[in-house]
């Protein structure tokens, strides 16, 4: 599980976190797809309410989430494959899933900001010294639409965020190996097409590297995991399963 990068750290069999990202200052986690009560095909710990899963069984592994990582509230979107950013300003009285949004940014501590994947990635943002993250789901509709780029502005105009001091990290998501585009010609700009590492097969990871690059975090600062969900049968993924569940991606303020 990627134990040759010095950018990560597996706590356990079920949560993965980045080293680069330590801090008392923040709890977060990509949680694979086990130690959940969800029934195949979304077999187990699937935290989607958009498939034909049972709400009850998505409620109980959100809360398995929570309590693995010491938050009392979970703040999710229903994910458009859009570039609309959520702010969120002060602490819901419950967990909340807001509607039409891709990427999540806070400075309210004990509230964990969660993407739910099966092969998008998850791009988790923290700002130390105004004491802010953002999480934002990136798929390929986002990576085109600038959402990254989108997401940091939003921290700047909502927290006063420098890029320069940005902590970035990429989760494990569908990686070159995997990334096949046969209509590339129209879904993708031309500037993506230098990212072909074969013929029809992108590299997202280094476009949201450079993405995040030239909205102006450091390229040191950019951290990634460097997992195939496709590859790796511990994630769900869409373009191995199509009918699967979904894993989580959470980054909070203590």
């Amino acid at each position: 599980m990627g134990m040759n990068n010095k950018n990560l750290l597996t706590q356990d069999d079920n949560m993965l976190v980045f080293s680069a990202l330590a801090s008392p200052l923040l709890f977060h986690g990509v949680f694979n797809r086990f130690n959940g009560v969800s029934p195949a095909p979304w077999d187990s710990l699937n935290v989607s309410f958009g498939l034909d899963d049972k709400p009850e069984h998505i409620r109980i592994n959100r809360e398995k989430i929570k309590k693995r990582l010491g938050c009392d509230r979970l703040v999710s979107a229903t994910q458009v494959h859009d570039s609309r950013v959520y702010t969120l300003k002060e602490k819901p009285a419950h967990d909340l899933e807001v509607t039409g949004f891709d990427a999540l940014v806070t400075n309210i501590a004990g509230v964990g900001l969660m993407i739910q994947q099966a092969d998008c990635q998850a791009v988790m943002l923290f700002d130390p010294e105004k004491k802010a993250v953002g999480i934002v789901h990136a798929g390929w509709r986002g990576s085109v639409a600038g959402i990254l780029t989108k997401t940091v502005s939003a921290m700047n105009h909502a927290f006063a965020t420098k890029a320069a001091d940005l902590a970035a990290a990429i989760s494990p998501s569908l990686g070159p190996c995997c990334a096949e585009f046969v209509n590339y010609l129209t879904e993708l700009p031309l500037a993506f097409h230098d990212y072909q590492v074969r013929p029809n097969y992108f590299d997202f990871w280094a476009i949201s590297h450079d993405q995040l690059s030239s909205a102006g975090v450091k390229s040191e600062n950019i951290h990634t995991a460097n997992i195939c969900t496709c590859c790796n049968h511990d994630y769900f993924s869409y373009r191995r399963e199509r009918e699967t569940g979904r894993f989580g991606s959470v980054i909070g303020l203590k």
